[in-house]
């Protein structure tokens, strides 16, 4: 018996990237939680439930992880592109995304090069890397105001 999320449906979505094993649950805007490594959409067994009594959840595999195919290649911003394609082709035009750990490296660059799809981004339990320093900063990322500096502290004698 394949374990699963209580109250959610699991199924296999076709991609042009793969084959994506993805548990679904609950009524309401769309989230997408993305776990990290070495992880399964079952990291979220217990926040997704909970989330589903307000939101349409959505728990995918990524690509290469659990029950879903392999990929191609595993950049960011392709694991991105496919995320947002499969809540496209599940009827989710606009949702929210969580990302833990490389799922969170994964919803950063879905963020980024998608904007128009991705409403609200939540970063869990990953260190940034250098290119979310950069968003981060100047026009085109989070006000200063909003962001901790790059540059590690000095080293204090005594």
């Amino acid at each position: 018996m394949t374990p699963q999320i209580p109250g959610f449906d699991l199924h296999d979505v076709s991609q042009a990237a793969g084959r994506l094993r993805v548990a679904t649950g609950g009524a309401g805007p769309p989230v997408l939680l993305l776990h990290g490594f070495p992880q399964t959409h079952l990291a979220w067994r217990a926040v997704a439930p909970l989330l589903a009594e307000r939101f349409r959840v959505v728990c995918p595999d990524l690509p290469g992880y659990g029950a879903s195919a392999p990929a191609p290649g595993y950049a960011k911003r392709t694991t991105a592109a496919t995320m947002v394609a499969l809540m496209r082709e599940l009827g989710h035009e606009r949702f929210a995304v969580v990302g833990h750990d490389r799922g969170a490296l994964v919803a950063f660059r879905a963020a980024l090069d998608h904007p128009g799809a991705v409403e609200r981004v939540a970063v869990l339990d990953v260190v940034p890397t250098t290119d979310m320093w950069a968003a981060l900063q100047g026009t085109g990322g989070v006000p200063s105001t909003s962001t901790c500096s790059p540059t590690p502290p000095t080293s204090r004698s005594g």
